[in-house]
C-alpha cells in the first residue's frame, strides 16, 4: 500500500468516526428532548372558527398528538363528549378542545314543548339571538277590513331559545309576502302549549314575525296595554 492509499484509508476512517460521532450526538440530543418532553398522547383541536352557542358535533374537530406533560387536564380525549353540547364562547381555529369550552344544550322543562320557525335574518335581532336567550315574539297583521288598522302584537313574551340553526335561503310564501327567496334562520323555542299555538299562528298568518331580545334577568311580561299596537292608537 503506497502513501496515497494509506492517506485515503485514514481519511475514510476519520469520515466514519465523524459520522458515528455526529449520530451519537443527535441521538443524545433526541434522547434528552424525549426525557424532558415525555411520550405523546392524543387530543383534538378546532378545524375552523365556531360561533358562541353553536351545537357541536365530532366533525368540527381533528385529532392531534401532543406531549403528555403539555396536555391540560381539561383536554377532551373522546369526541363523544361533545354530543348534545353547545359552545360557550367563540372557538378559534387550531384551539385545543377542552371541557370548559362547552355546556349541555338547554333542555325542555316539565310542561314545555319545542316549536321551531324560520325567522327572517334581517328581523331576527341581526344574528344576536343565541341558545339560552329569552325573546319576545312579535307579529304584524293587516286589518281584516280596509277600514281596520294594521297592528303589531306581542304574541309570546319571554320565549326561551333552545337552538339556533344555520342561515338558509327559503322561498317566500303567502300572497302578500311576494315571491323569490329570503335568508332565514330556523330558531327553536321552549314554550307552553298555548304559546306554541300563538307561535304557529304568527308564522302562518302574520305579515312578518320579529324577535325582540329580552334583557337577562327579565321575568315579567309586558303589561296588556303594551302587547298591542296600532298607529291610530299611538298618542
Amino acid at each position: 500500500m503506497n502513501s496515497r492509499q494509506r492517506r485515503g484509508v485514514i481519511l475514510l476512517l476519520l469520515s466514519v468516526l465523524c459520522a458515528i460521532g455526529a449520530f451519537a450526538g443527535v441521538a443524545a440530543v433526541v434522547g434528552d428532548v424525549n426525557s424532558k418532553v415525555g411520550p405523546e398522547v392524543e387530543a383534538y383541536r378546532v378545524k375552523a372558527d365556531i360561533a358562541p352557542h353553536t351545537a357541536l358535533d365530532p366533525g368540527k374537530f381533528e385529532k392531534v398528538t401532543i406531549p403528555e406533560r403539555w396536555r391540560p387536564t381539561t383536554a377532551v380525549t373522546d369526541l363523544g363528549a361533545v354530543n348534545g353540547k353547545i359552545t360557550l364562547t367563540t372557538l378559534k381555529k387550531g384551539s385545543l378542545l377542552q371541557t370548559d369550552m362547552f355546556v349541555d344544550r338547554p333542555r325542555l322543562q316539565p310542561g314545555e314543548q319545542e316549536i321551531a320557525i324560520m325567522i327572517d335574518a334581517s328581523t331576527g335581532v341581526a344574528g344576536k339571538v343565541r341558545s339560552g336567550d329569552k325573546v319576545n315574539i312579535l307579529g304584524t297583521f293587516k286589518g281584516k277590513r280596509p277600514t281596520d288598522p294594521d297592528r303589531s302584537v306581542i304574541m309570546v313574551s319571554n320565549a326561551r331559545v333552545i337552538d339556533v340553526g344555520r342561515l338558509t335561503p327559503v322561498e317566500k310564501s303567502g300572497e302578500r309576502k311576494g315571491t323569490g327567496t329570503v335568508d332565514a334562520v330556523p330558531i327553536t323555542f321552549a314554550v307552553n302549549a298555548k304559546d306554541a299555538q300563538r307561535v304557529a299562528f304568527s308564522e302562518s298568518f302574520a305579515e312578518h314575525v320579529r324577535l325582540a331580545l329580552v334583557a337577562p334577568g327579565t321575568e315579567t311580561a309586558p303589561p296588556g296595554t303594551d302587547r298591542w299596537y296600532t298607529l291610530d292608537g299611538d298618542k
